[in-house]
């Protein structure tokens, strides 16, 4: 079977990738990815290409998702489809956009040290869950644990990556394996409109829009994610 590499976004694990895991395992192998203490995206691709199989289908999350762009841009002989879910393609496109970014980021990691990773995940939380789905306990807990566990040294790692990502918008007209866009319909951080546009510009992709979900979309809705990478794995 084709392996399947699944990368996490920022501050999430293993965690966030568990029911596609096992949801997939009798179509795919199923491994999801760490990044250390990479802190920038194309580190990050470098420490998944030295770690992945000669091909691979490849799946990212929100960061990750960047991630996977950047792994196919280094490597793209060796993606045999691409997944890119709650995620986007822009870069910082000037310096004032670049001052305002840096300063929301060392907000977070101020929020951080001082509240400690548990206090700020408790709180961003509330960011990227949808709000009917923050009544879910199970999963609230699930998230905000998962969260917490993360270093704040992978943190800040993982927020400088953010504010020198690329900009991918020029290699989207390149990609040229079988492509899954898959949004959370309420996510307000990577909204709907941004991964139109992906898929408008990666030639025969399909974009397949998660109800009921904000930004954790594999937690927030995992049987539908597991169903639409499903279908996409049927075509690699």
């Amino acid at each position: 079977m084709l392996p399947l590499l699944l990368l996490p976004g920022m501050l999430c694990d293993a965690a966030s990738w568990s029911a596609q895991v096992s949801g997939l395992a009798d179509v795919s192998e199923p491994h999801v990815m760490a990044y250390g203490l990479a802190d920038s995206f194309e580190a990050m691709a470098d420490v998944v290409l030295a770690a992945a199989p000669e091909r691979f289908a490849l799946a990212g999350h929100s960061m990750g998702g960047r991630v996977a762009q950047e792994v196919y841009r280094k490597a793209p002989s060796r993606v045999a489809g691409l997944a890119l879910l709650a995620t986007d393609y822009r870069g910082i496109a000037d310096e004032a956009m670049r001052a305002t970014e840096t300063a929301r980021r060392d907000g977070m990691l101020a929020k951080a040290r001082a509240d400690g990773m548990d206090g700020f995940a408790r709180m961003w939380v509330k960011q990227v869950v949808a709000p009917a789905n923050l009544e879910d306990e199970t999963l609230v807990d699930a998230a905000v644990s998962m969260m917490a566990r993360q270093s704040f040294e992978s943190f800040a790692a993982q927020s400088l990556a953010g504010i020198r990502r690329a900009d991918y918008t020029e290699m989207l007209d390149r990609i040229a394996c079988p492509t899954l866009i898959c949004p959370g319909a309420l996510d307000n951080l990577r909204p709907v409109a941004i991964h139109q546009e992906m898929a408008a510009r990666i030639p025969g992709s399909q974009l397949v829009v998660i109800d009921g979900a904000a930004h954790m979309i594999a937690m927030e809705r995992p049987d539908a994610v597991t169903a639409a990478l499903r279908e996409w794995l049927s075509h690699l």
